[in-house]
């Protein structure tokens, strides 16, 4: 269904073709607006020069957005569609500049561009795709309550908070560097990650532990399940949706309360607090905005909920299955929700290539 392009050599897209009927079209401004209106997909697609191009970000619950939207965009509206791979910033940057179309997760609070970007005319914000999306430092809760049924006894049964962290480092310990503990941190190239240096400077952890940055969200998640299955500490950032969740059981650090203010001064390293709770956003280029007005309104009506993405994360890893079968789940599994995004006959057309999909 989807084809994925790098980063590398991204042509530019998204320019807009206005169509030959309609600017010939004679009459009053009515017969003008009727006749915009009245634009099906077909007459939409293609008036785009190519692809509508989604950005593929280096974590999973986005790419199973993206499959759900293109899926729709498809075959309800018969506009063709793309993805590029990569992180957030370049992503985003690619986003600004027109050659990404859609990012459907926007975490506004932890991505510093995104209020300019829409003051400067560059990208829209589309509203809300999923509310409360929750970020943090986490450990097993088996390391604070024990499990009995796995004969795991609680190592530390008064770690709380990110304070009590110094004294635990012996528990985390660094295997590349036994004097210090270890703190797995987000990707390089997420936004966040930045934003997690800054903490540990702040809250003073860099002096008793290293902030280690795995390849890959995968290796991140694969640090925590070995280290899970063997009922060994772990001590990392995660996010909330995420199928790990249905996998393990973990604890959630407390922090200092967010605040504005604090946030503010987060990047310094001095100050630091608890991640705010992030509706999270789906945004697109502006210019992309102006000539697709059908996509935008599907996208606007696009909303979902943290469960839900969940779900669908966790039917990936469940079955071992990639986002494009997830996505087809997804629209089996949530149709009423679905169905209230797109008109009647969109709609129709969606679930008649579902049947063909899931027969295929």
């Amino acid at each position: 269904m989807t084809r994925i392009r790098s980063p590398r050599g991204l042509l530019l897209i998204g320019v807009m073709i206005f169509s030959l009927v309609l600017a010939s079209c004679t009459g009053d401004s009515n017969e003008d607006s009727n006749a915009t209106e009245g634009m099906n997909g077909a007459e939409g697609a293609a008036a785009l020069d190519g692809p509508i191009t989604f950005a593929d970000l280096d974590w999973v619950s986005p790419v199973v957005h993206n499959r759900v939207a293109q899926f729709i965009l498809e075959n309800g509206y018969g506009y063709e569609t793309d993805a590029v791979f990569g992180t957030t910033q370049p992503l985003f940057q690619g986003m600004v500049q027109g050659d990404i179309d859609v990012t459907m997760e926007i975490w506004p609070e932890q991505l510093p561009p995104f209020e300019p970007a829409i003051a400067d005319g560059d990208i829209v914000d589309l509203g809300e795709n999923f509310p409360e999306a929750v970020q943090g430092w986490w450990v097993p809760t088996y390391m604070i309550e024990g499990d009995a049924e796995r004969g795991i006894e609680p190592i530390a049964p008064d770690l709380r908070s990110i304070d009590d962290l110094p004294q635990y480092a012996d528990l985390f310990q660094d295997p590349e560097d036994p004097s210090q503990g270890r703190i797995y941190n987000g990707v390089p190239g997420w936004e966040l990650t930045e934003i997690n240096e800054a903490k540990i400077q702040a809250y003073g952890l860099d002096e008793h532990y290293n902030s280690f940055l795995p390849g890959s969200s995968a290796a991140l998640m694969t640090s925590l399940t070995s280290a899970y299955d063997q009922g060994e500490p772990w001590l990392g950032f995660l996010w909330q949706p995420h199928w790990i969740f249905a996998e393990v059981e973990m604890t959630k650090l407390e922090e200092p309360e967010y605040t504005e203010e604090c946030w503010e001064q987060v990047y310094e390293g001095e100050v630091a607090c608890a991640y705010p709770e992030v509706d999270v956003h789906i945004s697109a280029n502006a210019d992309f905005a102006e000539q697709a007005p059908e996509v935008i309104e599907f996208l606007e009506n696009y909303e979902t909920t943290k469960e839900q993405t969940n779900a669908a994360m966790f039917y990936m890893e469940e079955n071992g299955v990639e986002a494009d079968a997830a996505a087809i789940w997804f629209l089996q599994e949530y149709e009423e929700q679905w169905t209230g995004w797109v008109s009647a006959d969109v709609a129709e057309k969606v679930k008649d290539a579902l049947s063909t999909a899931q027969g295929s």
